[in-house]
């Protein structure tokens, strides 16, 4: 059986770009920190570099990017690519919002974790980033 953690989760909340629909964004992170998360939230319109200098800084465990413009395709890559230079492999990358699930699929091969689509559960969410912090994330 595995250890209790020393500490809280710490997960970063971004909205990145021009999308200004943050209601499911301050939701999701109002749920996380119910669940004994720290929860630092960016605000609107973050850029790629704006949310990896933010998780630096923070010393998380999981950004969690919250999407509805469509730009999921450029925004998720980038972010992965600013992670991987700054050696983050060991942080989550999640997020949701309107991804088909084509699209979805393909940001999973290319290092995204699971995206979770409007409707999801809370407790799903929840569950999947307490799980995945505990078997990669070293305390």
């Amino acid at each position: 059986m595995n250890a209790p953690q020393k500490r809280p989760i710490r997960v970063l909340v971004a909205k990145v770009g021009l999308d200004g629909h943050d209601r499911g964004a301050k939701v999701i992170a109002a749920a996380l920190r119910d669940a004994g998360m720290e929860v630092i939230y960016t605000g609107l319109r973050q850029t790629p570099e704006m949310v990896v200098q933010a998780a630096l800084q923070e010393d998380v465990d999981a950004i969690g990017i919250s999407i509805l413009s469509g730009a999921h395709n450029t925004v998720f890559p980038k972010v992965i690519e600013l992670m991987k230079k700054a050696g983050m492999q060991d942080v989550l990358l999640t997020g949701g919002g309107i991804i088909p699930d084509k699209d979805a699929d393909e940001l999973n091969q290319q290092g995204v974790a699971r995206l979770f689509p409007p409707g999801t559960e809370m407790a799903a969410i929840v569950d999947y980033i307490t799980l995945w912090v505990k078997e990669n994330r070293p305390f």
